[in-house]
């Protein structure tokens, strides 16, 4: 199976810092991508957006205009979703690639993260997925994989979908597609499920209905 590293793309090679803006511009006309990377003597210093470069003055150069370089990169031994973040967090498909040592080892294409993405298990298996939230002080990944696999189910896949002020979303991917067990496992342990089901909605209805003939029962 390929890992993400085996997506790192070297076919094009960075602008320089020393071509000019007409170059980057002619360039970005040419390619559909909204950044691309940078080099000054061989060294990664950041990449150059599609819009800025249509804004610049086409006869000055690249290095001439530092500042309009944007810093973002990955390393190449991030995973997946910390390299997906990035791609999101920067509106870009393109994405630079760096060795831990800083060395610029290519790119990464937005179309082919998402299309290792969804080779991954956590989408290609069969199963349920659901959202769980808890104080951030309190969740534990050890427990969460705990409650999934007490009901005999195995766990695809799990990760940290939001950050909300002392709460945490987790978003849990299993190998039973049907979860109320481990849903109501979850709320024994005192996690909020996020996220809607129709199995446990059923079962939440009936428990509503049944409430309230209890209530009319005893008018």
């Amino acid at each position: 199976m390929h890992t993400l590293f085996d997506y790192i793309n070297k076919d094009i090679k960075p602008l320089d810092a020393s071509e000019t803006i007409a170059n980057a511009q002619d360039f970005f006309l040419d390619l559909n991508y909204s950044h691309f990377p940078v080099v000054e003597k061989g060294v990664f210093i950041g990449s150059l957006s599609k819009d800025d470069a249509e804004l610049l003055d086409s006869r000055t150069l690249i290095q001439d205009n530092k500042y309009e370089l944007e810093r973002f990169y990955v390393r190449s031994s991030m995973i997946w979703l910390d390299v997906l973040e990035v791609f999101a967090q920067n509106e870009t498909n393109i994405v630079p690639v760096l060795s831990d040592k800083n060395s610029y080892l290519g790119y990464y294409e937005l179309e082919d993260v998402v299309r290792f993405f969804h080779e991954t298990p956590f989408l290609k298996e069969d199963g349920g997925i659901l959202i769980i939230r808890k104080d951030i002080t309190n969740y534990s990944m050890g427990q969460i994989t705990q409650i999934v696999e007490s009901n005999n189910a195995r766990l695809l896949g799990l990760f940290v979908s939001k950050v909300d002020g002392d709460y945490v979303e987790v978003t849990v991917k299993t190998s039973q597609s049907s979860l109320n067990d481990i849903i109501q496992t979850f709320r024994r342990y005192e996690y909020e499920i996020i996220s809607e089901h129709q199995e446990d909605s059923y079962l939440q209805n009936l428990k509503e209905r049944s409430d309230y003939l209890d209530k009319y029962l005893n008018i």
